[in-house]
C-alpha cells in the first residue's frame, strides 16, 4: 500500500487535571507492526483513543503527527476489542457499515471479495449471533479492511479467542495488514512477540522498547527464540506490576 506513513504521539495526558501518562515520545514506524503494553491502567486504551481522534475523557497536551505531516483524520481505523457488530445487520451489512454511516453508496461486490479474504464469504447472509467467536473477529477484521486505511490501531481484538482461534487470526491479520502502519494494544506478551517488528512496554515509569528474536513477525508459535523473548517480557511484566 502506497503513502503509508510513520505515527507518532508525544506529550502528557491528564483526566480532570489528573497524570494519566507522560511525558512520553512513541514512534510506530511505517509499514510496520508496533505491539504496545503494560500494566492495566497505564492509558494503553485511551492512547490510541487520542490517535484517533475519539477520546472525549483524556486531554493531551502534545501531539499526534504522521511522518509526512500529512493530517491523520481520514487515514486511520480503530478496529476494538469487542468485535462491534450490529446484531440487526447481516455480517455484508456489517462490513459495509463505516460507509453507510458516512452516507456514502456502500461497495457490495467490493465487500463481499474483502469476505473472501477473511474466509466468511459463504456468511455473507447470516447475522453476528449465528457466528462463531472467531467467526465475529473475522467479521469486524473484515470491516477494518473495508475502510481501506494506511494506520490501523487495534485495541486487543484477538483477547477474548481460544489459543487456537487467536494464533489463527494473529495470523490471518497479519498477512492483510501487510505493509500498514499497525499499533496493537495486548495483554499477552506471547501474542506481542509473535506479531510485533516494535514492542513497547508502558508503564507508570514511561515507555521503553523491548528486544525482539532476529526472526520476521508473525514469528512461529515454536520459534525458540520468540518463546525466550515472551519468558524474559514476561517476567519484566511481573517486575514492574
Amino acid at each position: 500500500m502506497s503513502g503509508v506513513p510513520g505515527l507518532s504521539l508525544s506529550g502528557t495526558a491528564r483526566i480532570d487535571g489528573q497524570m494519566l501518562f507522560g511525558p512520553l515520545d512513541i514512534s510506530a514506524p511505517a509499514g510496520r507492526w508496533t505491539c504496545l503494553l503494560g500494566p492495566s491502567g497505564v492509558g494503553k486504551t485511551t492512547l490510541l483513543r487520542l490517535i484517533a481522534g475519539i477520546e472525549d475523557v483524556a486531554v493531551l497536551d502534545g501531539a499526534v503527527s504522521a511522518s509526512d505531516s500529512a493530517p491523520l483524520p481520514g487515514r486511520i481505523a480503530l478496529m476494538a476489542q469487542s468485535d462491534l457488530l450490529m446484531p440487526w445487520l447481516n455480517v455484508i451489512d456489517n462490513v459495509m457499515l463505516g460507509a453507510r454511516l458516512r452516507g456514502a453508496a456502500p461497495d457490495r461486490a467490493r465487500a463481499q471479495g474483502v469476505l473472501e479474504r477473511v474466509g466468511l464469504a459463504s456468511h455473507a447472509a447470516k447475522h453476528p449471533d449465528t457466528l462463531s467467536g472467531g467467526e465475529r473477529q473475522r467479521a469486524a477484521l473484515a470491516r477494518t479492511l473495508m475502510e481501506d486505511r494506511a494506520v490501523v490501531l487495534l485495541d486487543e481484538p484477538f483477547s477474548a479467542l481460544d489459543a487456537r482461534t487467536r494464533a489463527e487470526m494473529q495470523d490471518l491479520a497479519a498477512d492483510l495488514l501487510q505493509d500498514r502502519t499497525v499499533l496493537m494494544v495486548t495483554h499477552d506478551p506471547g501474542e506481542a512477540i509473535r506479531l510485533g517488528h516494535q514492542v513497547l512496554l508502558l508503564t507508570e515509569r514511561g515507555c521503553e522498547a523491548i528486544p525482539l528474536p532476529d526472526t520476521a513477525p508473525p514469528r512461529a508459535v515454536d520459534d525458540a527464540q520468540a518463546l525466550a523473548a515472551q519468558g524474559a517480557l514476561l517476567s519484566r511484566l511481573m517486575v514492574k506490576a
